[in-house]
């Protein structure tokens, strides 16, 4: 409300009353008016009520919320269902321009300044990470492996007579068809074994692009985080190999913000080699819903010509996602995660390693993989899939864990035979599990999955050779223990009243089987 309004409301109470809430909506509107001003992560997190205030007054400047809005073009933010305009604050219009997703849309002010306001903040954000030389960034509407297929085609312009992206190899799928789709020719460089870790093999990246000729190379992709045994690819030397060679330098940063190591490999590459773009998915780093990845690097002038070379508008709805979650965190907040992330991740590795020894395991050293822990898994003698280990552990609701067993198989990616794909090598020595300690992760979520690690695998080892009094025993003993645990999650999220108290829900839940044995 404007002066002018306030003096009406205080002909209708008290004029001290008046002011006091004039007072208390100056507060917000101070902080709104900071924001706008610095562009920067506030220093504590902002409240829901405030952030729906400036969400609400950035809305009420695009012109689908214009009142007597006359809209005869094909594209008018029309929203049929309520339900959506609600969930997207009305917001219709997106973000950008058909030739230019940073670009101003001259009816849509409040979508441009969301737009602009997250970029700003998300390059606060990877500063305050530790990536404190780059320079500019965005954020893109597509998920981590779609945004390394723009980076590419934008160097395209650049290199048109390039073909071959040298990869040392991720077993993701994501990566490789990334790849593919920019219309690119993989050359995909093996790790080396090394302890127990699967590090870079630089001098084969270096022997390959002085074999192909660095003018055919139209980058080196290079990965920070990824599961283990595979550890971060040594960015520093590769920088260095691509300054010597001129060639360019992609970094698949997936969800490596979170890590201070990998954080400080980015900001150490680019200081003494070459970088040219990272990419970095927003749900994974943030969490926010999947649907975003940043785009950043150390020369503005390349950013730039990334975000130009996107094709059309784009939707705005990770840029809301993530703008309204870096205000909900503030700078306080985001530290404050990533450095209890670093402490989940010390408590995970020792209570893995505990674990591993307490079921005859060997926790793996990957020390320089500093998100993801892998422990060995022995293969039953009676030759049943080790795999099902990892079914076991997702009927008893844990997620995220894989599984790898070194079986000899060939999956065909794309045209591309890789052996035993999942495990970053054709031949690694050994069979494991892997656990990840990821941003937001709590001891509560590592304890849980410790004590159903722990039963799962004293089943897995328990030998098959039962009788059938023995057998039926054992079975009825693990049907109650998953009902034990499907109770205690129920009663953790609210359903149960008690352990004891099973109406309503519990009695609507089917039996847990006993044919199956949750081996499938």
């Amino acid at each position: 409300m404007n002066s002018e309004t306030l003096a009406f409301c205080e002909k209708l109470v008290s004029p001290s009353y008046v002011q006091m809430g004039s007072q208390a909506k100056r507060i917000h509107e101070n902080k709104i008016r900071h924001l706008m001003q610095h562009r920067k992560l506030p220093d504590e997190g902002w409240d829901d009520f405030t952030i729906e205030l400036l969400m609400q007054e950035l809305a009420a400047m695009d012109s689908n919320n214009f009142p007597g809005n006359c809209g005869v073009g094909e594209r008018e933010s029309r929203i049929f269902s309520g339900m959506v305009a609600r969930r997207h604050f009305r917001l219709g219009h997106g973000i950008g321009r058909s030739g230019d997703i940073a670009a101003i849309q001259p009816k849509a002010a409040g979508s441009s300044i969301i737009n602009k306001l997250t970029n700003s903040l998300a390059l606060d954000a990877i500063k305050i990470a530790g990536v404190q030389s780059v320079a500019s960034c965005f954020l893109v509407p597509m998920a981590t492996g779609m945004s390394l297929v723009l980076c590419m085609l934008t160097l395209r312009h650049k290199r048109p007579d390039a073909h071959y992206v040298l990869w040392p190899r991720i077993d993701q799928k994501s990566c490789i068809k990334s790849i593919i789709t920019a219309g690119f020719v993989p050359v995909i460089i093996e790790n080396k074994l090394e302890g127990d870790e699967l590090r870079t093999d630089v001098e084969e990246i270096e022997r390959r692009m002085v074999e192909l000729g660095p003018e055919n190379v139209i980058c080196v992709m290079s990965t920070t985080s990824c599961f283990a045994p595979r550890v971060p690819d040594r960015l520093e030397e590769i920088a260095c190999l691509c300054k010597k060679y001129s060639v360019p330098h992609l970094v698949n940063n997936a969800y490596g913000l979170q890590s201070t190591k990998c954080t400080h490999l980015l900001q150490q590459a680019n200081k003494v080699g070459r970088v040219d773009a990272i990419v970095q998915s927003t749900d994974k780093n943030f969490m926010v819903p999947v649907g975003g990845s940043i785009i950043a690097g150390f020369d503005k002038t390349f950013v730039e010509e990334i975000s130009q070379n996107y094709p059309g508008r784009a939707s705005a709805s990770p840029s809301v996602d993530l703008l309204i979650t870096l205000l909900s965190m503030g700078s306080s907040g985001l530290k404050k995660l990533l450095k209890e992330r670093k402490e989940m991740y010390s408590y995970l590795s020792e209570e893995l390693r505990k674990c591993a020894t307490r079921n005859g395991e060997t926790f793996l050293d990957i020390k320089h993989n500093p998100i993801s822990l892998a422990m060995s898994l022995t293969p039953r003698e009676d030759g049943q899939s080790i795999t099902d280990v990892g079914s076991m552990l997702f009927t008893r609701f844990v997620s995220g864990t894989r599984v790898v067993a070194q079986l000899g198989k060939e999956t065909n990616v794309n045209g591309i035979k890789f052996m035993n794909f999942g495990a970053h090598s054709n031949n690694y020595p050994c069979s494991y599990l892997t656990a990840a300690a990821a941003i937001g992760v709590n001891k509560s979520e590592i304890d849980s999955f410790i004590n159903r690690l722990d039963k799962v695998l004293t089943k897995w080892k328990r030998s098959p050779t039962l009788n059938p009094v023995s057998l039926l025993s054992a079975l009825k003993e693990e049907q109650r223990e998953n009902e034990d645990t499907e109770n205690k999650i129920f009663q953790e999220a609210g359903f149960l009243e008690s352990q004891n108290s099973c109406d309503g829900i519990c009695e609507a839940r089917n039996p847990l089987p006993l044919d199956d044995d949750f081996d499938s």
